[in-house]
């Protein structure tokens, strides 16, 4: 790993970690392939693209969203949120006529959600950093909760480790009921008070233990919506680095996504055409795809008491497939003028609202979201808008110090811990092996299996019938043998029993139920084993605007 000093306090070592899947659309154009770039117009590694997308956005100012009017949305949003001087710096930014911002977003997730969700926030701070020193002007970082999806079972959870090394998932029940967007979907006190007793009662206890969830009951006290506690935490842990907070289903942003919405409809069918030749671009370089539209779809939501319905086009009108509304074009219409709180873009429109409300210099996505990015580019050029900058997320796995030592002991690399586990571990039990038992029991089949066979034909010739009987005899015999050493390997593996735990522990860390560690474990599991300051070590991460896949080890001094 190569080593770098951060303030003086500790070392931090950083690699790159390969991927096994180097063919896939969002990894070619991670890696700049000129083929897959042009599906989106540019790449982060061309330093022109910046400048010529920042000189677009300030040409077509007129055509976006009031950025004040915006900025005060934002503003008022955030009163309900911890605040800080940097926070404060990047809400003044916002209200420049010059600013523009990097964007990434996500659903909610319970107290932080997965750690990926973590280091996409961390992206998008570290990309606003770099493209303000690239283009000398004020850049925004802005996190976009993805308050309107209505899939609840995405957002109300996080999985922590015991003290045991298992892991286990915290969770919050649906409320009974139509599915609601997930802001608008009530959490009780009880439920918060449930959640965190439950998280009090997984967590290991530690020295940090106590304040972590005098925290998360600040952020709760009131029953918010799990939208609005995300968002909390994400302020208390971003604050200080200048991140801003946007919630889609913000009915104050929606009073001003009006007019969009609008043009949405009007022009569905030519939307329609456009995603359709996207996805015929993408299909013929080889990719399959990511998010495929369903013929009829409006690409759009409507909230409803019945929850929140996905529109499709039936005989010119808008309607739900289960027939609960229908409207025509022009009472769509009326609706975006009147009630756009009621209108919801779906994951396809959604990049261009928010390209409409914000001067968006460029988009911190993950690899899913890249593939069905992959198909858009139609669709803003049908709009009159410019696909943003894609940023690949950056993506890391944390080498906790324990971790260390014992990849030592054992002579595993990170990346022979992470995909070739089971084999070096059985390959190192079978060095245990001081009798060379497999060996010996495969000596001993094989040479049964040459003393049963002249038996085995002398007795089929004294009677034809019964070769069965006898192959069925043999086999019972192997079976026991094949039991004996069985039993014989556990034996030695119990003599080992404590290392064996080393390294089901070593798996449990680094890629825990044979996930990825990041798409698995919560934030909040991290900063109860390492307090605060964990959270703070990964600003000092250096920012790379192709994303990847790092291996990080360090703690804090």
């Amino acid at each position: 790993m190569a080593q770098r000093q951060i303030g003086g306090h500790f070392p931090l070592n950083i690699t790159s970690f390969i991927e096994s899947n180097s063919s896939s659309l969002a990894e070619r154009y991670r890696l700049g392939d000129s083929q897959v770039c042009e599906l989106f117009g540019s790449h982060p590694s061309n330093e022109r693209a910046w400048v010529d997308r920042a000189a677009w956005l300030d040409a077509n100012a007129n055509k976006r969203a009031n950025l004040k009017q915006i900025a005060d949305v934002v503003r008022k949003y955030h009163r309900g949120l911890p605040g800080g001087k940097e926070t404060e710096n990047s809400l003044a930014k916002l209200e420049r006529e010059d600013c523009l911002v990097v964007v990434g977003g996500q659903q909610a997730g319970l107290f932080g959600g997965a750690l990926l969700i973590f280091y996409k926030a961390l992206s998008v701070i570290q990309a606003a950093r770099d493209a303000e020193r690239r283009l000398s002007r004020p850049v925004v970082p802005l996190f976009w909760i993805a308050g309107e999806d209505h899939d609840f079972d995405e957002a109300n959870h996080v999985n922590v480790q015991v003290a045991s090394g298992e892991v286990r998932r915290v969770r919050i029940e649906r409320p009974d009921g139509p599915r609601l967007a997930v802001t608008r979907t009530p959490v009780s006190e009880e439920q918060w008070a449930t959640a965190l007793q439950e998280l009090a009662e997984q967590l290991p206890d530690t020295e940090f233990k106590p304040r972590l969830l005098d925290r998360l009951q600040s952020h709760v006290a009131d029953a918010p919506s799990l939208s609005l506690a995300f968002a909390r935490l994400l302020a208390d842990w971003f604050g200080d680095m200048g991140l801003v907070l946007m919630d889609a289903d913000d009915p104050d942003l929606r009073a001003l996504e009006g007019p969009m919405f609008r043009e949405l409809m009007l022009r569905n069918d030519d939307l329609a055409a456009a995603l359709k030749t996207g996805e015929s671009h993408v299909s013929e370089m080889g990719f399959k795809l990511q998010a495929e539209t369903t013929p009829g779809s409006a690409n759009l939501f409507l909230h409803h008491e019945q929850g929140r319905l996905l529109l499709h086009k039936d005989k010119g009108s808008f309607t739900d497939r289960r027939g609960n509304v229908s409207y025509t074009c022009g009472e769509m219409i009326e609706l975006s003028a009147t009630r756009p709180d009621l209108l919801s873009t779906n994951a396809l429109t959604r990049p261009l609202m928010q390209d409409f409300v914000l001067p968006v210099l460029a988009a911190v996505l993950g690899p899913s979201e890249i593939a069905y990015w992959g198909i858009l580019g139609p669709a803003f050029k049908e709009f009159g808008m410019s696909m943003p900058i894609l940023l690949p997320r950056q993506s890391f796995t944390y080498i906790e110090p324990a971790i260390v030592k014992l990849l030592s002991k054992y002579s595993l690399t990170v990346e022979e811990a992470i995909v070739d586990w089971e084999s070096r571990r059985a390959e190192w039990l079978g060095k245990q092996d001081e009798w060379r038992l497999e060996e010996r029991f495969r000596d001993v089949k094989e040479r049964f299996r040459e003393l049963y066979a002249p038996l085995m034909d002398t007795v089929s010739k004294v009677q034809p019938g019964m070769a069965g009987l006898a192959e069925s005899n043999r086999d019972k015999i192997l079976e026991q043998i094949a039991y004996l050493e069985t039993r014989s390997t556990d034996a030695i593996a119990k003599r080992h029993e404590a290392s064996l735990r080393q390294w089901d522990r070593i798996r449990q860390s680094l890629s825990p139920l044979d996930k990825p560690q990041e798409r698995l474990y919560g934030t909040v599991h991290f900063w109860n084993r390492y307090g605060p300051d964990w959270l703070k070590l990964w600003s000092d991460v250096p920012f790379d605007e192709k994303g990847g896949h790092r291996l990080v080890e360090g703690m804090p001094g």
